[in-house]
């Protein structure tokens, strides 16, 4: 994917949609940045990651890693283009200064971390998993191991994993079995086997910080008994921990990133966090990553359209409605369904996910006490809405991307079924997206009977919703306190419609994501462009360029919540009718 093409469109939204440089200049640690200085610096991400990291795409899918004796090889050019990645500070964008990185807005590498993986998903698996590493470390682990980690995990220079599943506990972290036993001198002996562990064994750098989950020996029962170790592959004295990959998964895509099984036999490990509270350090690590898996569903869509548009521009195939001759596919109206149908879920999606980042920069560095706890709020629920919805276009969207080759999107020769592969696993690691909604859900929504839910629909910041759109926060409002009373009379009923519930939030977020881009389109109508998009000339400032994909959301995706709702709603009526009579009964 090239970064630059998509550049216009994604500084037209930082600046003018999101507002996000005043935004970020009103928290003190980035009241020098201004958008001047953002927009250098994603210029520059763009060209590394068309010029580095892009070109290794296609190569990494067809040559994959190879396991050698429980060393890792992987593609052609991946060691090099990651040295000079984490050289040239990437890694380190919005890590605290005092550790080694650059202080920038979170933002900024939301947008470079979505470029890497629409560029290049497998090889941008590996720093994937960075940032969410650094700040585990940074606000669970003692001083010992933040001096002697830290920096080395902000700057990249050394990579992380994050070790929890194993064969018999998938989504079930109450089942793990890996054990940590503490040593005399602070240190835990630890023992154990995890599978699906992403870059556990590789050769892109000289040491793999792997963080594991792990229980002590009088550690109670089910995930309260969790505790959280680092593992380092090399010990501070040089040695070779004992820390061994058994083998790398074959993977439906994903070539270029090692899925490995790994073993921990009596490997040197210490203790991050408290006792028996490795979860609460871990969820600090997986609730980062849950961000940047939606920016990758964003990434991957981008990717596979900026395909399906370039050939459907140069395509000719039969005579379109109304033509005299044959016609470009994209003049055909199943086509411009299709492309202008996975924009509308590219632009919206890009809206709320970096208003998610900028919130997430309000959380912790706003000086009012209010706006932290309502940028937290919007965190914690939008979250899980982001990852599901978005890795599930990004899967579907793609998949629909290659309609538009026919025949020739199922051949490798055009790169599109490569982009189809490598979006599945987007909507299982990191929680599934079943789990994404029942978090939702039934641990953030009911917890509260929907109050939380309700404040953050009545809080949307913007002009005044659109008749219909106010209709669908009513609606979703109303189905939330409904869905509150049926659920304690039948307690699975949540698990039953979380994902008709997530999918629900998800396009009523996305309306306003859209509301968001119609005002700034109206408010810059007449002005003169300032950024020029590479599609068809058009400036990305131009309102011309969001009428088509605006039209499509009103036409082809917001439709969807009517018949998400009329599914909630039978349920909920089908659960409050035997509650009826079972109180007749009684």
């Amino acid at each position: 994917m090239p970064a630059r093409q998509a550049l216009a469109d994604i500084q037209h939204l930082l600046t003018h949609v999101l507002q996000a440089p005043s935004r970020w200049q009103a928290l003190p640690p980035f009241s020098d940045i201004d958008g001047e200085l953002a927009a250098q610096v994603l210029d520059e991400a763009a060209k590394f990651v068309d010029n580095a990291v892009a070109p290794l795409q296609r190569m990494g899918d067809e040559e994959g890693c190879r396991f050698d004796a429980g060393q890792v090889h992987t593609p052609a050019g991946f060691r090099d283009a990651y040295q000079a990645f984490w050289q040239a500070g990437w890694p380190s964008l919005s890590c605290a200064p005092e550790d080694g990185g650059q202080g920038l807005p979170a933002v900024l590498e939301c947008v470079l971390f979505e470029w890497l993986a629409g560029a290049n998903h497998g090889w941008t698996m590996a720093p994937g998993l960075l940032h969410g590493a650094y700040e585990c470390i940074k606000h669970h682990a003692s001083d010992a191991l933040k001096a002697q980690y830290l920096e080395k995990i902000a700057t990249g220079e050394w990579l992380a994993t994050m070790c929890l599943t194993e064969a018999h506990a998938g989504s079930d972290l109450g089942l793990v079995r890996t054990r940590g036993v503490p040593q005399p001198d602070g240190s835990a002996r630890v023992n154990g086997s995890k599978i699906f562990i992403s870059g556990g064994e590789h050769d892109l750098t000289d040491n793999i910080v792997h963080l594991v989950l792990a229980r002590l020996p009088d550690a109670p029962a089910g995930p309260k008994g969790l505790s959280l170790f680092l593992v380092p592959k090399v010990l501070p004295d040089g040695k070779r921990n004992a820390v061994v990959c058994e083998r790398i998964e074959e993977k439906m895509g994903l070539h270029g990133s090692p899925t490995c099984v790994m073993r921990f036999d009596d490997a040197t490990g210490w203790l991050v966090g408290e006792p028996n509270k490795g979860l609460n350090a871990m969820f600090v690590m997986m609730n980062a990553a849950r961000l940047h898996v939606g920016l990758q569903g964003i990434g991957l869509l981008e990717a596979a359209w900026q395909k399906a548009s370039a050939y459907a521009a140069e395509r000719r195939q039969m005579r379109a409605p109304g033509a005299a001759d044959t016609s470009l596919i994209q003049d055909h109206p199943a086509i411009r369904r299709i492309l202008h149908t996975q924009r509308a879920w590219i632009d919206g999606g890009r809206v709320l996910a970096y208003h998610t980042a900028l919130q997430l920069d309000v959380a912790k560095h706003h000086p009012d006490a209010g706006e932290r706890a309502a940028a937290q709020r919007w965190c914690a629920l939008v979250t899980p809405v982001l990852k599901a919805a978005l890795t599930d276009q990004g899967f579907h969207g793609a998949s629909a991307c290659l309609q538009v080759f026919g025949g020739h999107g199922y051949v490798r020769e055009w790169g599109i079924e490569q982009i189809v592969r490598d979006a599945r696993v987007a909507m299982i690691y990191e929680g599934t997206n079943e789990i994404q909604a029942i978090d939702l859900l039934v641990r953030k929504v009911l917890a509260d009977g929907g109050q939380g839910l309700t404040a953050l629909l009545a809080s949307l910041p913007g002009p005044t919703p659109s008749p219909a759109a106010g209709a669908r926060r009513h609606a979703l409002i109303e189905i939330t306190q409904t869905l509150a009373i049926a659920a304690q009379s039948e307690p699975e009923l949540p698990y039953w419609v979380a994902d008709d519930y997530l999918r629900a939030v998800a396009l009523v977020l996305l309306d306003w994501a859209w509301g968001q881009i119609r005002a700034a389109s109206q408010g810059e109508r007449g002005s003169e462009p300032t950024g020029s998009s590479e599609r068809g000339n058009e400036p990305a400032h131009n309102p011309e360029r969001w009428s088509a994909p605006a039209q499509a959301l009103t036409q082809w995706v917001l439709p969807e919540f009517d018949m998400r709702a009329a599914i909630l709603r039978q349920r909920i009526a089908q659960s409050l009718e035997i509650k009826t009579k079972l109180a007749a009964i009684a």
